[in-house]
């Protein structure tokens, strides 16, 4: 029989996990979320999916600040999967009304506290209108550097990793590198998150337990967090928790 957990010691470690996190040692570099639930959260309030996804954006309005001011460098949001479109058509014209509204609202924000805009996937799918609004605020907020917000828009890892596959085998057929010379990090250079910190935490919202072709190489090592907590109740307060959650938490990257 397992012994009893000593009370004393659980609460040493939850306070020297804080600790860890207000001084920055505990605080992961890069952190990605998957924003699930806001469908379930306007069923549950008898509301129309797109009030889930209104408050959604507030959601992922009070988490990047949240992050920025935690000490995160990348928080890349996993905003429309390649999957996605198979949704109803009027649930994809919300989405991306609501993409607009975001950024038309957001960007002077973005560039006030140092956020910088980037994009994973291909943006392009949804329409000149908004590929062009994505690509002005890359621009504006380009120089940024207090976080980097990484949107994935109709991205797919599988799609990513193939891509990346391809890009090596030309650079092998136009004799750039040896086939003998690839390795993880020849590979790692083609994904389009080369240029980012490796992942360290990743967060599913709404009680659903799995990765949903959602940065499958980055996250081979990552902490997994799951949570029943529906996205548009993803606030401050849990996402402190979950900083406290992966500072308590020991790394081994398959060691011991």
């Amino acid at each position: 029989m397992k012994p009893s957990p000593d009370p004393e010691r659980s609460g040493q470690k939850g306070e020297a996990a804080r600790a860890a996190v207000a001084d920055g040692a505990g605080v992961p570099r890069h952190v990605a979320i998957i924003m699930d639930g806001n469908g379930r959260w306007a069923k549950k309030r008898g509301l129309p999916r797109v009030a889930g996804h209104r408050a959604g954006a507030e959601a992922m309005r009070k988490v990047v600040r949240a992050a920025a001011s935690s000490g995160v460098e990348v928080l890349t949001v996993y905003a429309f999967s390649s999957e996605n479109w198979r949704r109803s058509e009027e649930e994809i014209s919300d989405l991306t009304m609501l993409m607009r509204y975001y950024l038309e609202r957001e960007i002077d924000t973005f560039v006030t506290d140092g956020v910088r805009l980037r994009i994973i996937g291909e943006e392009r799918a949804f329409g000149t209108d908004l590929a062009t609004r994505l690509q002005r605020g890359i621009e504006r907020t380009a120089a940024n550097r207090r976080i980097t917000l990484v949107v994935a828009l109709n991205y797919g890892s599988r799609l990513e990793i193939v891509d990346a596959a391809r890009k090596v085998a030309e650079r092998v057929a136009a004799g750039d590198i040896a086939a003998g010379a690839i390795d993880e990090e020849a590979f790692e250079r083609e994904l389009q998150t080369s240029d980012l910190p490796q992942l360290d935490l990743l967060i599913r919202t709404s009680g659903e337990v799995r990765l949903s072709n959602f940065l499958l190489w980055q996250a081979a090592y990552a902490e997994l967090l799951f949570t029943e907590t529906l996205w548009p109740d993803f606030d401050e307060q849990a996402f402190a928790a979950a900083l406290d959650q992966y500072a308590a938490r020991q790394r081994r990257f398959g060691g011991r």
